[in-house]
């Protein structure tokens, strides 16, 4: 006998549907096993599957792409707030996801505005960097690496990063999690492109955790803590950051697009 699952489908860092992110949301009363949480997210086929359980006054909470579990997702947690403050009668303000890989993430509410506290992840330099100008096409100023893995490459302009095309291939063979493009905005602080090819994840439209990066490399190189980010993906979002020493405040909006039933 199958059993049925609440699943909801969230656009996170955006107002409006079709537009930021598409998470998806399963609130589960016990975890399942590993092997059906990745089916539930490979079936799912968006970059990111959250599954929450209650735990104390608080939730626990793992991400899965299509392809495999990752330790942190910055756009399923807002989309996982938004549907524990407003489908599962979470009361207050302020509630608490606690992860297995990245502590706890506190999520406040401010009208219509969730406001989630990341951990910092440093840019450290690039030793030994692979051919970031032969997969990206275009010669970068500089690149780090990241504590979650991450190649961050920094470009001279907006438009240079709207227009990268990279090879997914050359960027799969990596020893990295994923490809971090990212340049001054022109009207906004900075902008960024991310891709994860390596994950099951081509180009996500805005991730969340590639500002825990972003965000202090941003807010060193301009001298502030509170800056406006942009993710130029095709769908696009907006991201407002505080880097705070050894948390990052990530700010935006979300729109339910689907609620349904997964029966497994």
């Amino acid at each position: 006998m199958s059993r049925a699952l609440p699943v909801y489908q969230v656009d996170a860092f955006t107002s409006t549907v079709f537009a930021g992110n598409p998470a998806a949301v399963c609130p589960l009363e016990e975890w399942l096993d590993d092997h059906t949480l990745q089916a539930i997210a490979a079936e799912n086929n968006l970059s990111e599957t959250a599954f929450l359980v209650p735990e104390r006054d608080d939730y626990a909470i793992r991400w899965f792409t299509p392809l495999v579990e990752v330790s942190l997702c910055g756009h399923a947690t807002l989309a996982s707030a938004y549907v524990a403050f407003e489908k599962l009668g979470v009361p207050g303000a302020e509630l608490v996801f606690r992860s297995r890989r990245s502590g706890c993430l506190p999520v406040r509410r401010a009208a219509d505005l969730l406001m989630m506290e990341l951990p910092v992840r440093l840019p450290r330099p690039l030793d030994d960097p692979p051919d970031i100008a032969g997969a990206v096409g275009v010669l970068p100023q500089d690149a780090f690496t990241s504590e979650e893995g991450d190649l961050l490459v920094v470009l001279a302009s907006e438009a240079e990063v709207r227009a990268v095309s990279p090879d997914l291939g050359q960027i799969a063979a990596w020893p990295y999690r994923g490809l971090i493009v990212t340049a001054p905005g022109d009207d906004c602080d900075f902008v960024s492109r991310f891709f994860a090819p390596a994950v099951g994840v081509p180009e996500d439209p805005v991730t969340g955790s590639a500002h825990c990066v972003l965000a202090p490399y941003w807010g060193e190189r301009l001298g502030r803590r509170e800056l406006l980010a942009r993710q130029v993906s095709r769908r696009g979002g907006e991201l407002m950051c505080e880097h705070r020493g050894h948390r990052v405040g990530i700010a935006g909006h979300a729109a339910l697009y689907m609620e349904g039933t997964i029966y497994v």
